[in-house]
Formats: C-alpha cells, sequence, structure tokens
C-alpha cells in the first residue's frame, strides 16, 4: 500500500497552515479532560465487537474486561454468567418461599386446633430426618384427623374438600375414568376420577400441588382439562380396595368346576396316597376352587370360613355377622384335595390326618393382605378345616364408632388413661373383645409411652408397639412372657388372657407396681370377673387394690339401613316390649334385601357392661362376696346391665328387641 503524508492530504483538503494563521496554543489540560478514555482503550480496536452486557459466545468461560468501556461495570456481587448457563435455570423456588408455604399450613393447622404445639414440633422433627415426606403424611401417621387437614391444605391451595359417599359408589367415582387410570395407578398416586363437569374431568387428589401428576392424568385420559379438589387418603383406600373389587371380574363357580370330574381324586393305598393328594392340591382346578372360595369369603365380608366334609356332600359355610351362612357345595370327590391345599398354604403336614394341626396362611386376596388362621380336625366325614379372618381393617374402628353411649365412652377414656391398674374386657370368643382393646391402645400416645403385648396368638401386627408372641412347647408361657417384660422399662401392658394363677399373680404385681395392665377374661357378665380371679388363685384384697374396671360385651346385629323400615310387632312382642319399657307401637325392623342377603341386618355394634371399682366397691371384693350380692350391689350403684345397653339401642333404632335377647340370653 502506497505511503501517504499527512500534511499533503491536508493540503489537498484545503487546509493550509500558512493560510489559517498561527494556531492557538492547546491547553493540555483541558483536552485531557473532553478526551474520552475509548480513545486510548486497547480492546475498544479489537477486530471484534464486545458482547454485550458481559456475555460470551456459548461454551465460552465469561471474559471481564475491566478495562473496556464499552462493556458496563456490573453491579457489586452479580456474578456474570454465559449464554448458555444464563437460559438454563428458568425458575427454582427459594428455600424460604417452600418455608412460608409449609409456615402457612402450621398456622393454619395451629390456629384450627387440629394439632397441638407438640404434635407440630414432633413432627418437624421427623420431616428433618425424613426427606421426601410431606407435613400432612408425618401428622396422620401420627395419628391426627385426617379430614382436618386436608380440609387446611384445600383452603391454603383455594380448592374444594369433598367427604366421598362410600356407600353409593357407583355414583361416588367414575367408574369409565377409574378403569381406565386403573386401582393400582389410582393407590400409588392417591387419587381418584369423580365426575364430569361440562367439558372438565373433576380429579380427587390428596396431594393436588403435584402439577406433573395432573398433566401425566390428563394424557393418560385423554382431557383437555382438569378440575381438581382434595379428598382424603382413607377414602382413596376404602374406593380402591372396595369398587376396585367390583371392577374385577367374577368368578364362575360352574366355569371351575368345569374342568373337574368326579373321578379327578382318586382314594389310592395309603403307600402313596400322600403324594397323589399333594399332586392334585397343586393342580389348576382345585387351586381356582379354593382362590374362590378366599375370594368371595373377603368380599361378603366374613370372618371365618369352614370347610366341612361329608358322606354324601361339602358344605363351606361363611360366618358373617356372627351368624353363620352355607355358601357353596363342592363336589365330594374333591373334599380331600381342598383339605390338602389349604394344609399345603399353612405349611402343615398333610400327611398327618390323625392328630388336629394348627397354622398361619399369609396371602393376598385382590389386593388385600389377609392373615388366615387355620385349625384343622379329624371327623368322621374327614378332615374339617375352619379358617379365621385377620382383616388389619377391622381393628382400624376408633372407640366413638363401637358403640359406646356417650357417658360409658367418657367413663372409658378416662379409665384407660390411668397410670395404673388392671382393665379387663371380658365376654365369649367373637364379642369384640381385641378390637376394643386394640382401638384403646390406638388412642394412646405411642410416641411417649412404652406399649407392650403378650399375645396368643398374634393376630394383627400395630406399628409402635412391641408385640411378644408365647410358645407353650418351649415354656415361653404368659407369665413368663409378662415377667420378661416388666423388665423392659413398660408403660402399658396388654395380656392375650388371663388363665392360670401364675399370669394372674404377675398381672396384680404389674399393676400394683405402677403399671396399667390391659387383658381379657371369659365371663358372662363384669361382676363374675371379680370370682373368676378369686377363683383362679388370687386373695380378694389383691384383687380389690388391683381391679379398676370391668368391660362386659357382646355384639349384636345392626339393622340394615337399605331396607329398615316401622312395623307394627305381633301381639307377644307387644307385650315383651312394654314389660321393657319400649315402644310398642311402631318398631325398627329390615324387610331383607340383597345388601344383607335377605337377613334384615347388615354389620354389627357392641353392647356393654361397664363396671368401676370404687373405693367402696373395693372394700365389698375384699369380702369376697358371692356373685349374686355383688351384682345386685353393682347395679344399686348404677351399673347398666348389658340388655340395659341393648335396649337402649332398640329404642334408637340400632338393633331388634330379638337381636338383644339372643346375644344375652346366658347373662341376667
Amino acid at each position: 500500500m502506497e505511503d501517504f503524508d499527512i500534511d499533503d492530504l491536508l493540503k489537498e483538503l484545503g487546509v493550509d497552515d500558512d493560510d489559517a494563521g498561527p494556531r492557538p496554543k492547546r491547553d493540555l489540560k483541558s483536552a485531557d479532560k473532553k478526551r474520552h478514555r475509548i480513545d486510548d482503550a486497547e480492546a475498544s480496536f479489537s477486530p471484534l465487537p464486545a458482547v454485550p452486557s458481559g456475555q460470551t459466545r456459548f461454551g465460552e468461560e465469561p471474559a471481564i474486561f475491566e478495562d473496556d468501556p464499552a462493556v458496563p461495570a456490573p453491579p457489586p456481587d452479580t456474578p456474570r454468567v454465559g449464554v448458555g448457563e444464563a437460559l438454563v435455570p428458568l425458575f427454582q423456588p427459594h428455600d424460604e418461599i417452600v418455608q412460608r408455604g409449609e409456615g402457612e399450613l402450621e398456622h393454619l393447622l395451629v390456629g384450627r386446633e387440629i394439632v397441638s404445639a407438640e404434635q407440630l414440633t414432633n413432627a418437624n422433627t421427623i420431616l428433618k430426618q425424613s426427606p421426601g415426606k410431606r407435613l400432612v403424611d408425618v401428622l396422620a401417621d401420627q395419628g391426627v384427623g385426617e379430614e382436618g387437614l386436608q380440609r387446611a391444605v384445600a383452603d391454603l391451595a383455594r380448592l374444594n374438600f369433598e367427604q366421598l359417599d362410600l356407600e353409593h359408589l357407583d355414583t361416588a367415582i367414575d367408574g369409565k375414568y377409574f378403569q381406565r387410570l386403573t386401582p393400582a395407578f389410582c393407590k400409588e398416586h392417591e387419587l381418584l376420577p369423580l365426575r364430569t363437569e361440562g367439558n372438565r374431568l373433576v380429579i380427587g387428589a390428596t396431594h393436588p400441588d403435584d402439577v406433573f401428576l395432573l398433566d401425566d392424568v390428563r394424557r393418560r385420559l385423554g382431557v383437555n382439562s382438569l378440575k381438581v379438589v382434595v379428598i382424603t387418603r382413607s377414602d382413596v383406600m376404602a374406593v380402591v380396595d372396595s369398587f376396585g373389587e367390583a371392577l374385577q371380574e367374577d368368578i364362575d363357580v360352574d366355569d371351575i368346576l368345569s374342568d373337574i370330574d368326579e373321578d379327578d381324586v382318586q382314594f389310592q393305598q395309603s403307600s402313596t396316597e400322600e403324594v397323589d393328594l399333594e399332586k392334585q392340591a397343586g393342580e389348576s382346578p382345585v387351586i381356582r376352587y379354593v382362590n374362590y372360595i378366599l375370594q368371595t369369603a373377603v368380599k361378603e365380608g366374613a370372618s371365618d370360613i369352614h370347610v366341612e366334609p361329608g358322606e354324601k356332600k361339602v358344605k363351606v359355610r361363611f360366618r358373617i355377622d356372627g351368624v353363620l351362612f352355607e355358601m357353596m357345595n363342592p363336589p365330594v370327590t374333591m373334599a380331600a384335595a381342598i383339605t390338602s391345599r389349604l394344609k399345603i398354604m399353612a405349611n402343615l403336614d398333610i400327611s398327618e390326618r390323625r392328630l388336629p394341626q394348627d397354622g398361619r396362611i399369609r396371602c393376598a386376596v385382590r389386593g388385600r393382605r389377609l392373615d388366615l388362621r387355620v385349625s384343622t380336625i379329624p371327623t368322621a366325614g374327614g378332615e374339617k378345616t375352619v379358617m379365621r379372618i385377620l382383616d388389619t381393617r377391622s381393628i382400624n374402628v376408633s372407640l366413638d364408632d363401637l358403640g359406646f353411649s356417650a357417658e360409658a365412652l367418657h367413663i372409658w377414656r378416662n379409665q384407660v388413661n390411668e397410670p395404673n391398674g388392671i382393665i379387663l374386657v371380658t365376654g365369649p370368643t367373637g364379642s369384640g373383645k381385641t378390637t376394643t382393646l386394640y382401638s384403646s391402645i390406638r388412642q394412646m400416645d405411642k410416641q411417649k409411652l412404652n406399649i407392650s403385648t403378650v399375645e396368643d396368638p398374634i393376630e394383627y401386627h400395630l406399628d409402635g408397639i412391641t408385640q411378644t408372641q408365647t410358645h407353650e412347647k418351649i415354656d415361653m408361657t404368659f407369665g413368663r412372657a409378662l415377667k420378661a417384660l416388666l423388665r423392659q422399662d413398660p408403660d402399658v401392658v396388654m395380656i392375650g388372657e388371663i388363665r392360670d394363677m401364675e399370669t394372674a399373680h404377675t398381672a396384680v404385681q404389674a399393676a400394683l407396681t405402677g403399671h396399667l395392665v390391659l387383658s381379657t377374661l371369659h365371663t358372662n357378665d363384669a361382676p363374675s370377673s371379680v370370682t373368676r380371679l378369686v377363683n383362679i388363685g388370687l386373695e380378694p384384697f389383691l384383687v380389690g387394690a388391683a381391679l379398676n374396671a370391668v368391660l362386659a360385651q357382646r355384639l349384636v346385629r345392626r339393622i340394615c339401613d337399605n331396607c329398615k323400615e316401622q312395623i307394627k310387632p305381633e301381639e307377644e312382642m307387644a307385650e315383651f316390649l312394654e314389660l321393657n319399657s319400649l315402644p310398642s307401637e311402631l318398631i325398627w325392623e329390615g324387610k331383607g334385601c340383597d345388601k344383607c342377603r335377605n337377613t334384615g341386618y347388615a354389620g354389627r355394634v357392641g353392647i356393654y357392661e361397664l363396671l368401676v371399682v370404687d373405693d367402696q366397691l373395693r372394700d365389698v371384693v375384699a369380702r369376697n362376696p358371692n356373685v349374686s350380692e355383688f351384682r345386685r350391689m353393682c347395679i344399686e350403684r348404677g351399673m347398666s346391665t348389658l340388655r340395659q345397653d341393648g335396649f337402649n339401642k332398640v329404642r334408637e333404632g340400632s338393633t331388634t328387641a330379638t337381636e338383644v335377647i339372643r346375644v344375652t340370653e346366658s347373662g341376667h
């Protein structure tokens, strides 16, 4: 490139130093003031312009041009980020936002007195050690009412709360969408499709803030819009258990027996019979029939299953609401195979058919985990098998729902909260003693109390409670187990049954040394329990000093709400009702329908006789009175008998006089 002289260029432009005259002398200080530092910045004359806002090209580390006047200086403590990094985090909730949301919920729960400050503190302690858990879940695990918790969640989220009508499941949820979501999905994510309002599907959810889950539901169901309401987890589980079972295909007995011939099970010689029975018990028709028996029993709400073989037929009976009903008659040729199948499931010896055997089956029936207590005994027609169904849902009942009168419930709660003494629950087998004891234990504060049990067998497993199984063969008796538990610093001890001198004496010692002891006895009424303890071998003064209260109970069937109606009683019944000061013009009865198997009854309720031992009665017990005298004295002091409590429930329309008389015939 040709070189140019600046003076020549100026002359060509018409600028002549001579013509311009002498130039004024420049003020260097004023020139420096007018001169911008961009003229001296080397980066200003770089071939590539600076990237605005302090950013760089994607993938490069941010460059800091401290001397570049074209780049604005960043504010203090503001990090410079690259273009790629700036686009990644669109929004991240700050910790203080999350804490503020939890704080609002805590304030709301305490303000409504749903939880106490102490419960909230304990829950927050658990939350710190259990990442991923929610506050409402922890509080629910601690026994806080789920409805109150979810109502607070709904109000905080500005959503509606709904309580589902579990008695009318066909209208409570949308069956079509429930099938498409599947019961397993609804159970896992704790939500239910309820109904359609216009173009929107109403979804009931326990965690309405899970937007990703709601998007997944919308995609699975192919709907454009969802409306969310808040429901409880217990409603979800109840619907999944009940409605989910109803949606499953029912098993037809004819289909099960279609591939079974009379010669499927052949009785062989004793040398080969065991092998043949084991083989036949594992074949498909027998397995399917046994599964059908179990599924039907659970569906009908049975508490016991009886498989009774005979010479001409086999009877399968279910105990429903305390009464046996004959449900099915499998072929006689299947009797041995069915028994063998049940014994294999219970891990019993199928070759031993001369001695009684006891076992346990743990299984899942229609998605519900159950324990079956199996007992076999040899009879003339073959081995009879009886199975007791132990369903955890049957004991998850609060004391308010057991049928106590308001006064009796208040007294019983106070007795259960006593720091020491013996509390007894009496009644025959199947009268609900275990349910009452477990419901009483569940109301206790398991966080502060050491609660231990000795049972034979352990029927239901309870969280937060030490449960011990007795073993007679190794001399692990009630008395020995109780002595061991007393060295474990217990506050409350539950004994399955006081049946011998050793257990009774240890229980009295525990009560007198500052422990609360709960147990059962098999007596007909409450006053008879005192005499029974004395007959076992206890001194009367020890019984009077240790015993706090005795609760005798029975279970009566409820009148079916679906077919309940008022009718005029017969003349004989009307006369009996008048003698007992009961309304005799019109009485409540169930006429019978499909829901109650045409019996007029559905479900059961308890009737109770509560005896509280005060100081005066302790003196009477110490004198070892006879049963009649002691019972008369208790009634004079205001004790309500079983029959009186039953008649109160007749007045309320809960049950019938016939049912009360049936279960209290042995009482007074």
